[in-house]
């Protein structure tokens, strides 16, 4: 599944084709995703300009003057730019045409992602409203952070994965970020220290900030191309790595199972 740093490439890989663009039409193949595709996009989207391309936690979304589509790529989704004269491909289910015959192309192998319309105020939409802060904002901090975590006996893996308290955290990045801290992803949240805390926070904040910073070298790949940035071709510490040696001590790295998610740890590095 994408993470943030593979949304945040996305977006900054679409935004300078699509931005202040005019859409045509939109061709709506296959509107059996993870939840219907609204309605509105295929009726109301055309003629709009797209003004803005952002982003929250996972989903993107394109704001114009009468709404904004949210799209969220799902387990397998990815967007490219395309001339709107190439014939889609197998699993391409979604065409938004702009001006000028360019085309924003939704492929999604596995239909898990969504596209929805949102006509009123996105930050009030029911999949937007309850997510927590973004991890790279000035909003998340040790003091929005500490308090979350007192009392709860939920594994910090878990904890910082939960998007109430951090968006963004996926399984991948979450495994990295508490090595980097030496924290053990078992160890319940409310038995950390607050130093221990403050330095996952820095931690969080600085893997996130390297995935999206060597993400950015992938960003022709949105156009003509599959529109995949991947798991970037950085070096993971735990991340995949069962058995394999410790970059820090060569103690063979474990896997285990939290909340249902492969988790990667060194057993002497992180306590």
């Amino acid at each position: 599944m994408p993470e943030l740093p593979e949304v945040e490439t996305t977006k900054r890989g679409i935004a300078p084709h699509i931005e202040g663009k005019r859409v045509s039409r939109v061709h709506v193949r296959q509107g059996k995703l993870r939840w219907p595709v609204s309605p509105e996009i295929e009726q109301q989207l055309p003629g709009l300009i797209i003004h803005r391309v952002k982003r929250r936690a996972k989903y993107l979304l394109l704001e114009t003057d009468q709404g904004t589509l949210i799209i969220h790529l799902g387990m397998s989704g990815s967007l490219r730019i395309v001339d709107a004269a190439v014939e889609p491909e197998k699993h391409e289910h979604i065409d938004i045409v702009l001006d000028g015959n360019s085309c924003l192309r939704y492929k999604d192998p596995r239909r898990f992602g969504c596209f929805l319309w949102s006509a009123g105020a996105i930050e009030e939409h029911k999949l937007i409203q309850h997510l927590g802060p973004e991890p790279l904002s000035d909003v998340f901090t040790i003091d929005d952070f500490y308090p979350k975590a007192r009392n709860k006996k939920t594994p910090i893996k878990s904890f910082i994965m939960d998007g109430k308290v951090v968006v963004g955290v996926g399984n991948i990045y979450a495994s990295e970020a508490l090595f980097r801290s030496g924290i053990h992803p078992n160890r319940p949240a409310t038995h950390i220290s607050k130093a221990r805390m403050t330095q996952l926070v820095s931690d969080i904040k600085t893997i996130l900030s390297q995935a999206i910073e060597q993400g950015g070298t992938t960003l022709k790949d949105f156009v003509n191309s599959d529109g995949k940035p991947g798991y970037f071709q950085q070096t993971l510490n735990v991340y995949g790595r069962a058995k394999k040696p410790c970059s820090t001590c060569d103690t063979p790295i474990k896997q285990v199972t939290i909340g249902q998610r492969s988790t990667f740890y060194c057993p002497h590095c992180q306590h």
